[in-house]
């Protein structure tokens, strides 16, 4: 029994679910973290996207049984290695769909209809965009973004355009990423046998994905210096800064946030070396967990963001 209950876990990959912090985006960068009924709230809110996203892994796994058990690591899924049954999975999706957009409505309407899109989004990617390159790449990072569109709905603020483009972007880059990675992992394959694993692989080439990388790793790095450069803290202290104001005669007023630049591009270079060097980047959690400097790069971010939008400002 314990040993099933672990095959059920896996197959909802709760390794994932860390994605779903995307939600905290809004509250995080108004300055309203800390006030506890919308901390809260925001939280209900990440679970109920937990649940769906997890139900939507399962009916992926379902529908890629035979190609699963073709590639290097899918084929230790649950699904595709015997441990889970097809009914089993289609009864725990069902139960997942039906809690979350129930839980859903019971926030909002706003954030109901928005469950509702990433639920059809995912569908749709599951059933057809995943097999069309380019809408494939769209549908995985349209998947990031309604995170953070859903945080917005449920705690009613809105984050800079600038920090819009910048999700955005990083979802691109991260999806782009995974698919680099996932053609470097089959390049020993045949055309036929890649193309069984995974159609629109056999479309990419490895310097079609290269020049993505790089277009989106350096629009990301753009959208979000231009993000700390514009954002407008509110409640900031005219007197911070005042003595490194006076020695380098510039004004740092408000513009404290351009610190947290140096750990996102530490972190981009560094992905992008997990990427070619290590032939990671299949899956982002696993590369962010697994790798130290990295985990630090995001924490440090983390930290400083919060540190200055909370204390500095």
């Amino acid at each position: 029994m314990k040993k099933k209950l672990l095959n059920i876990l896996r197959l909802l990959r709760p390794r994932q679910w860390s994605k779903n912090i995307a939600v905290f985006a809004a509250i995080t960068f108004s300055g309203r973290l800390f006030e506890l009924d919308l901390f809260l709230t925001v939280c209900y809110a990440m679970l109920i996207f937990c649940a769906i996203s997890s139900a939507i892994y399962v009916i992926n796994d379902l529908f890629d049984i035979k190609k699963d058990k073709l590639h290097p690591f899918k084929r230790f899924r649950p699904l595709a290695h015997g441990d889970v049954s097809k009914s089993e999975a289609i009864v725990i999706a069902t139960i997942l769909i039906v809690v979350g957009l129930t839980a859903s409505y019971f926030i909002n309407l706003s954030f109901f209809f928005i469950a509702l899109i990433y639920l059809f989004l995912q569908l749709s990617y599951t059933l057809s965009f995943k097999h069309i390159t380019v809408l494939d790449v769209l549908a995985l990072a349209g998947g990031y973004i309604l995170r953070v569109y859903a945080g917005e709905v449920v705690s009613e603020f809105h984050i800079s355009v600038w920090l819009l483009l910048t999700t955005i972007s990083l979802s691109l880059f991260l999806v782009v990423a995974k698919r680099r990675s996932e053609l470097t992992l089959i390049s020993q394959y045949t055309s036929a046998q890649i193309a069984a694993t995974r159609k629109t692989l056999s479309h990419y080439s490895e310097r079609l994905l290269d020049v993505y990388a790089a277009m989106f790793a350096t629009s990301t790095f753009l959208s979000y210096a231009l993000f700390t450069f514009l954002v407008d803290p509110k409640n900031t202290n005219p007197g911070s800064g005042e003595l490194i104001n006076t020695l380098f005669q510039i004004n740092l007023d408000k513009k404290w946030l351009m610190l947290t630049i140096v750990p996102v591009v530490y972190g981009l270079m560094r992905y992008l070396q997990d990427v070619y060097e290590k032939h990671e980047g299949e899956s982002p959690e696993r590369v962010v967990l697994s790798d130290k400097p990295l985990l630090a790069a995001v924490i440090l971010w983390g930290v400083l963001v919060v540190t200055i939008i909370y204390f500095v400002n």
